[in-house]
């Protein structure tokens, strides 16, 4: 049997597919958490944090064809100071990476239908899951992308939003988003193609849309009306921006706005296939809408009567743990080594007598004049370290949890470059403070966040700098040549 490895096999997509597959393939079905899991005839959980390369290295370990249904709208810790845009960046690197180091044949990725917009004018939302679709095509391992448009189905996050609008409101005033093209496709029809995918083996990255038949938002509720049964009278109003119905989405619905704030962004584009990314038996999903529509209010029924059997993830960790990320703008000549050198630099230079940090080799340590001992002690993790990417683990210090000995801590630091851009991701994961929780919060946690702003604004200073002045160096160069030919 083929081995796959499935991503995010209990959430809304993963789940489903799991069904469909597990009788054709050996399957590692990775989870944050996986309480109530049990494992099956070929199928085995495993537990894999997929913002930690090494825990996703070994869930790869002689698989066949990854499959990654992952994104990051939810915190995924007690405090996140991150966008989800570039958690996702993190996730897909760690997997691309891994991908590759493992001999990995083939990655699957789920994704939106793109607008033919250029990729700057794009929604966070849109521009996240193009980004990662990148990110995952740029380890030589191909890349199968299934780009769907509004997923139909019990669960996940735009249809049930929809649906709750159309049950809860007497009447709808339709904004401006409500006339943007969409290509709706049956949660079974989605499955069915990512299944496909599996028997695929392209040479080279490609992108795949599906869907049934293409509407716009007010043809969606239209068709969710007649399908319930209920009378919903609607008037158009297009001068009302997205700005504001999205906190008003949130309450009715009742869904956080980490999730219905993206989608809403998303919503001022025309999400409509493209030819060049048809594949005959894929593409064409066959379930027509209001076959969709019923069968997903019908799930919908039958899902609340069963009763709940697993915590949330954040519960079922219990870790008072702390996810801090920020992009930021380099100069192009800096590799990630030197701008981790520069950042431990720059930290002591604007702490002045206050804050000191010292280099002992591949330790590193962060020191207050009021405190006898390091806040904090780091030590580059050689193992993780290259071109792109430099790791410190987060070994002590007054300000963090120390490792039990006999343990192996997962606090860590890391930069990274995103792509082969000048930019540069720095990330605190699974740091674990000393503070009390109230304290740290409305301190440390907020002192990072200025001073990591400052330091985005330092290099962005640096990027202009540096580069215009290589630029004009560059020029004068190729002037003088000129001249001497």
């Amino acid at each position: 049997m083929k081995k796959i490895l499935l991503t995010g096999a209990s959430g809304y997509i993963g789940g489903n597919l799991l069904k469909e597959i597990k009788d054709d393939y050996q399957i590692v079905a990775a989870s944050r958490s996986t309480k109530n899991k049990e494992n099956e005839q070929n199928v085995e959980w495993k537990k894999v944090d997929l913002f930690s390369i090494k825990d996703v290295e070994n869930a790869m370990e002689g698989i066949d064809t990854a499959i990654y249904l992952v994104h990051s709208m939810q915190p995924s810790a007690k405090l996140t100071q991150a966008s989800f845009v570039d958690m996702d960046a993190i996730l897909a690197d760690n997997f691309g990476r891994a991908a590759k180091k493992q001999g990995v044949k083939h990655i699957i990725f789920m994704s939106g239908i793109m607008p033919h917009e250029n990729a700057k004018d794009l929604s966070d939302h849109l521009r996240s899951r193009l980004e990662c679709e990148k990110i995952l095509g740029s380890y030589s391992v191909p890349v199968s992308t299934l780009r769907a448009g509004l997923i139909i189905g019990p669960k996940g996050s735009s249809f049930p939003i929809l649906k709750k609008l159309t049950e809860r409101l007497p009447a709808l005033v339709l904004p401006k988003w409500a006339y943007s093209k969409t290509a709706p496709v049956a949660l079974k029809d989605v499955v069915k193609g990512l299944s496909a995918l599996i028997e695929r083996s392209p040479e080279e990255n490609e992108s795949i849309d599906i869907f049934h038949d293409v509407t716009d938002y007010k043809g969606m509720f239209k068709a969710t009306a007649k399908v319930m049964g209920k009378k919903l009278p609607m008037m158009d109003l297009p001068i009302i921006p997205v700005s504001i119905t999205k906190p008003i989405v949130s309450l009715i619905t009742e869904e956080p706005k980490e999730l219905v704030y993206p989608l809403l962004d998303s919503l001022v584009h025309d999400m409509v296939p493209s030819k060049e990314n048809y594949v005959e038996g894929i593409t064409n999903a066959p379930t027509p809408l209001e076959e969709s529509i019923k069968t997903a209010l019908e799930e919908d029924k039958e899902g609340k009567k069963k009763p709940k059997k697993s915590e949330s993830i954040g519960r079922a960790l219990k870790k008072s743990d702390v996810k801090s990320v920020q992009r930021i703008t380099i100069p192009s000549s800096w590799s990630i080594d030197q701008t981790a050198n520069y950042y431990m630099n720059w930290l002591s230079r604007i702490g002045m007598s206050f804050i000191n940090t010292a280099i002992d080799g591949d330790t590193l340590s962060i020191s207050l004049p009021i405190f006898k001992d390091p806040i904090l002690i780091l030590q580059k993790n050689k193992d993780y370290t290259d071109d792109d990417r430099v790791l410190f683990m987060i070994k002590g210090g007054k300000f963090s949890k120390t490792v039990k000995e006999g343990e192996e801590g997962r606090a860590r630091l890391e930069f990274r470059r995103v792509l082969d851009t000048n930019e540069c991701i720095i990330a605190i994961h699974e740091y674990e403070p000393t503070l009390p929780w109230f304290i740290y919060k409305f301190t440390q946690a907020r002192v990072h966040l200025i001073v990591m702003t400052l330091f985005g604004w330092e290099t962005k200073i640096l990027e202009k700098t540096l580069d215009s002045t290589y630029l004009v160096d560059k020029g004068k160069k190729q002037k003088r040549l000129k001249s001497s030919l």
